[in-house]
């Protein structure tokens, strides 16, 4: 079961079982989950004609008896109050009531303190917490995701809030797809270590009843790791066609906002980009540019032969053909205009940034060796003054990770090159950089200098030379699942929680990033899905990244980090570092429901 299936297969009973006019009623974090995985036609066909915010609904009186009331919201103390407050005075006639995660058990008793007028008909829990932007990738949308970069005694709540988030978040997965894993995690990083323990203390004691499903033969595996062991992926620029729409424009929930680029008509501002809703981006999200460029050329084609086809309309039975076939009609001119705008928004991007040019020497650090050229390359880029504020400090940035311990004196030069051209960066945040996914921080081999395997492999690919030396790179997470296929990952860097042991190669493997995952990656297991190689890999992390929120994450932990510089912090903190926030009693299921007597 793919997680966009587990999430509309929630949503459908949540909906379909209640007949007659329906208000959903959403919050924040819900309202995601619900857009990437249901269109508002889809909402419409099961009678739901008004979407809410839980907080906006609080503000108005107006008397809805008519209509029946379902809540799908996360369970946090704000809308546990703001249910409270809506039960005490309802407007509705009746009220379906379902949470996306574990209810704590004083929850369940506030709420139900709460029904006087014995307006709720059912509470349940259906766990879709998370974001399902693809078949087989999910992503948190934290907004505190800087945090991970952070030592626990620096902001102690707010990494607490963090870890208890991701592990809602994986644990939610799992409940979806009804299984309990092995869990394993990166060696070198506290945070991923932190995450997988309090991961197994949920899974495996506090709630071990409702992780009890028909055990599989071998057990699937979640491993937890940390973005800071790849920090070059996020740093690139990107040649495939999804990947290169969120780094150039930006994609959010499945959505893109046209707004900053242009002018639109007004239902044009916001498109959707889902595999799941457009045959035209599903074929080609994982298309490199060129190629990108014929295919909307021949949809393009199509779309003037049906129009002139249109056009030709003599008889009565031709009106009455076309008004049938407007609909979708009017579906494939939104989408023709809509690929073209975006084809069109990034040419003109690619070459006003000069991003042929640059993306070159990026792609050439991140795969290929050869220190002197290397600073010849990014020195020239630095003083072109084509070169965005934004590109020089990523080459930069890139030309650290690769050569910090060979070439200190010439990234001193770089570093003083890029104050002056760019003095927009605050001072240190290459060196910040550094000190958190240097190589003393990293476990994978990330340029393939270390493993003889990569060194070989790395060898052939330059004796035979790359397809294209734009898409040449290949992210971390694809050697981590070659290794896990090939039942090589080795347990010294990435070790089991407690006494639970894979027996054998898993079949099922949900590989979680602390920090955020990228498109490129995301297409990296896509693509390894589609070979059949007997395993299913699931990617989520803490965000969806590109250049500029990998930076804006990278900098705001820097800023905290400088604040705090200095500070003493008791001695005891660290005893906390382990405690988990969830004190639920075991439960018995797999699925629980809740009925007010």
């Amino acid at each position: 079961m793919v997680l966009v299936t587990a999430v509309r297969d929630y949503l459908s009973r949540m909906l379909q079982d209640i007949s007659g006019m329906k208000v959903l009623i959403l919050d924040s974090h819900t309202v995601s989950i619900v857009s990437v995985a249901y269109s508002q036609s889809e909402l419409l066909q099961k009678e739901v004609f008004l979407v809410e915010l839980v907080d906006s609904i609080s503000k108005s009186r107006e008397s809805m008896s008519h209509l029946k009331a379902v809540y799908f919201l996360a369970p946090t103390s704000e809308n546990i109050q703001f249910l409270r407050r809506h039960l005490v005075s309802p407007r509705f006639g009746e009220y379906h009531l379902f949470f996306s995660n574990i209810l704590k058990d004083t929850q369940i008793h506030i709420l139900a303190d709460s029904d006087e007028h014995e307006v709720v008909q059912q509470l349940q829990e259906f766990y879709a917490d998370f974001v399902a932007t693809d078949p087989y990738h999910f992503t948190l949308n934290m907004p505190s995701n800087h945090m991970y970069m952070l030592p626990a005694v620096v902001d102690h709540s707010n990494l607490q809030r963090l870890c208890d988030r991701v592990v809602d978040g994986i644990a939610a997965v799992f409940l979806a797809l009804k299984r309990r894993p092995v869990i394993r995690y990166q060696r070198t990083s506290d945070i991923a270590k932190r995450i997988a323990q309090e991961t197994a203390k949920l899974m495996y004691q506090q709630e071990s009843g409702l992780f009890d499903f028909r055990r599989t033969e071998i057990s699937p595996l979640l491993l937890v790791i940390d973005r800071r062991d790849d920090p070059v992926t996020p740093l690139l620029n990107q040649w495939t066609y999804q990947a290169m729409v969120h780094e150039l424009i930006g994609i959010q929930d499945n959505k893109v906002d046209l707004r900053n680029i242009g002018k639109f008509p007004k239902d044009q501002e916001e498109v959707v980009l889902s595999s799941e809703q457009d045959a035209f981006f599903k074929k080609n999200m994982y298309e490199n540019f060129g190629d990108i460029g014929m295919n909307i050329k021949q949809l393009v084609d199509e779309f003037q032969q049906i129009s002139k086809c249109n056009q030709n309309i003599q008889t009565i039975e031709d009106m009455a053909k076309f008004v049938d076939n407007y609909p979708e009609y009017r579906k494939m001119h939104g989408n023709v205009s809509k690929h073209v705008a975006l084809v069109t928004e990034m040419s003109k991007l690619v070459e006003e940034r000069k991003l042929m040019v640059v993306s070159q020497t990026e792609q050439e650090l991140a795969c290929n060796g050869g220190q002197v050229a290397a600073f010849e390359a990014v020195t020239n880029l630095l003083n072109n003054e084509s070169v965005s504020d934004i590109d020089r400090l990523r080459l930069v940035m890139l030309y650290a990770l690769r050569y910090e311990k060979e070439s200190p004196v010439q990234l001193m030069q770089l570093f003083n090159k890029l104050s002056s051209k760019s003095p927009k960066y605050k001072p240190g945040l290459v060196q910040f950089l550094l000190k958190q996914a240097g190589v003393d921080k990293r476990t994978g081999d990330l340029y393939g200098n270390r493993d003889f395997l990569n060194i070989a492999r790395n060898m052939a690919r330059g004796l035979k030379g790359v397809e294209n030396v734009y898409t040449q790179h290949q992210p971390l997470l694809f050697q981590t699942m070659e290794s896990i296929t090939k039942g090589r990952l080795r347990d010294v860097d990435y070790p089991f929680v407690g006494n639970h042991f894979q027996q054998g190669r898993p079949q099922e493997v949900v590989i979680f990033i602390v920090g955020g995952t990228t498109y490129e990656e995301s297409r990296c297991v896509a693509l390894q899905n589609a070979m059949n190689t007997g395993i299913r890999f699931i990617l989520g992390g803490s965000v969806i990244l590109n250049s500029k929120r990998f930076l804006k994450d990278l900098e705001e932990a820097q800023r905290i980090a400088l604040r705090t510089e200095g500070k003493t912090y008791p001695i005891n903190l660290e005893a906390k570092i382990y405690s988990s926030s969830h004190t639920l009693p075991p439960r018995r299921t797999g699925e629980k429901n809740h009925f007010f007597c």
